[in-house]
């Protein structure tokens, strides 16, 4: 049986699909370990036989040499020990896991979904894939990479984002298998559900911006440690809970989708939020956090032609803002329902959000999408049925023309 010492940023389900094994199976061969508690650095933990091979780098390995030693792509070498940072960082003598039958997908969404996964798995898409572009948008407070995907290159330009909220996070893995997908059909030239890939991606340009709440992911998925720079600081706006399971805000407390100059000072009034905190509070003034300023000036830059922000959850779809929305945005959220099995929801009493800044600056169409339901974070057992709705609903966006 394989030992593994826990390292900053692990968790249960990150552990477990390192070494292609259950969650279960990993809590049943560690019984101090709780499923629902962060496991300290250090913890040594014992991890059950799989059926992958392990492999110890020897002096001259190159990722080419591997790939072709054990007949996998070189990037799902890379997938598959992500927790080893990149490739050209690993030594002899690294234990790397070689995954057992068909290569693997590079996004994998078995375990929790963070800020290194995405800027991993964005650098692996964009070298595989002729199809994927990658550029930084924008950094969040503590300096994490904002990374926009860009999928074709038709001049209809639209957009979709996810994990403006941080408790929110599984809306970056599902935007992130999306692109995989899609990205495959059209390297591929197969139709996928139904939909000619390569045609729809000769007219539209999909901007996806995955995770807009780095920080905030990073906080929600890993808990709070004693070496965070803003140990004290968070401690404090959670009401010294270590417990950031519900955690909305981006690392200053501040609710990225209450940041928008579209009425802010209204929801300031409504929300009625004193301070930093967990969720609610609109931040000192509009456009305060730099997530938020990066995300207004890339939309103003880009000029799309309408907006999807993925959040969650409910399963609805909301419209419009204040009846700034084209004519036509009720029956494209009609047609977006009609795909998805979500409701369209013609929603009042909200301001300061992304959708509805867009709307009113831009008079354009744009959407919240609220995946899935239950409590946030929802749990990576709805992932499946969850992105079955988000697939086909950004598939019917992609065939607009307004």
């Amino acid at each position: 049986m394989l030992s593994y010492t826990v390292r900053p940023g692990d968790t249960l389900l990150r552990v477990a699909r390192h070494f292609g094994v259950s969650a279960a199976s990993l809590l049943a061969c560690n019984p101090r370990i709780c499923e629902n508690e962060p496991i300290p650095p250090g913890v040594v933990l014992r991890v059950p036989p799989t059926s992958d091979v392990w492999y110890a780098i020897q002096e001259g390995d190159t990722l080419d040499r591997l790939s072709s030693l054990f007949g996998i792509a070189s990037s799902a070498i890379e997938a598959a020990n992500r927790s080893l940072g990149a490739a050209s960082q690993w030594s002899a003598g690294t234990l790397l896991r070689i995954p057992a039958g068909p290569p693997n997908r590079i996004v994998d969404a078995r375990a929790e979904y963070g800020p290194e996964e995405l800027q991993r798995d964005c650098s692996l898409l964009a070298r595989r894939y002729e199809s994927v572009e990658t550029s930084v948008i924008g950094h969040s407070v503590m300096g994490r990479p904002i990374t926009a995907l860009k999928l074709g290159s038709g001049p209809y330009a639209i957009h979709a984002n996810g994990a403006f909220h941080a408790n929110e996070w599984i809306t970056s893995a599902l935007l992130m298998t999306f692109a995989e997908d899609a990205a495959q059909a059209y390297e591929s030239g197969t139709s996928w559900r139904n939909a000619n890939i390569r045609q729809l991606l000769s007219e539209v340009s999909l901007w996806l911006v995955p995770m807009v709440n780095p920080d905030g992911a990073a906080l929600v998925q890993e808990g709070l440690n004693p070496g965070h720079p803003m140990y004290e600081e968070l401690l404090e706006m959670n009401r010294g809970s270590h417990r950031f399971s519900r955690w909305k805000a981006n690392i200053r407390g501040v609710d990225l989708n209450d940041q928008f100059p579209a009425f802010w000072e209204e929801e300031c009034n409504r929300r009625g939020t004193p301070g930093p905190g967990p969720r609610d509070y609109p931040g000192p003034r509009p456009l305060s956090e730099p997530e938020a300023a990066a995300m207004a000036a890339f939309t103003e830059e880009q000029q799309f032609k309408l907006v999807l922000a993925v959040h969650t959850q409910g399963q609805e779809i909301y419209w419009n803002y204040r009846d700034y929305e084209p004519l036509e945005s009720e029956g494209l959220a009609c047609r977006l329902g009609s795909v998805s099995s979500y409701r369209p929801i013609k929603l009042t009493g909200s301001d300061a959000g992304y959708k509805d800044w867009f709307i009113q600056t831009f008079r354009k169409p744009g959407f919240t999408i609220e995946a899935g339901i239950g409590v946030n974070p929802l749990p990576l057992s709805q992932f499946e049925d969850m992105y079955e709705d988000i697939a086909k609903l950004l598939l019917e966006a992609m065939t607009f023309r307004v």
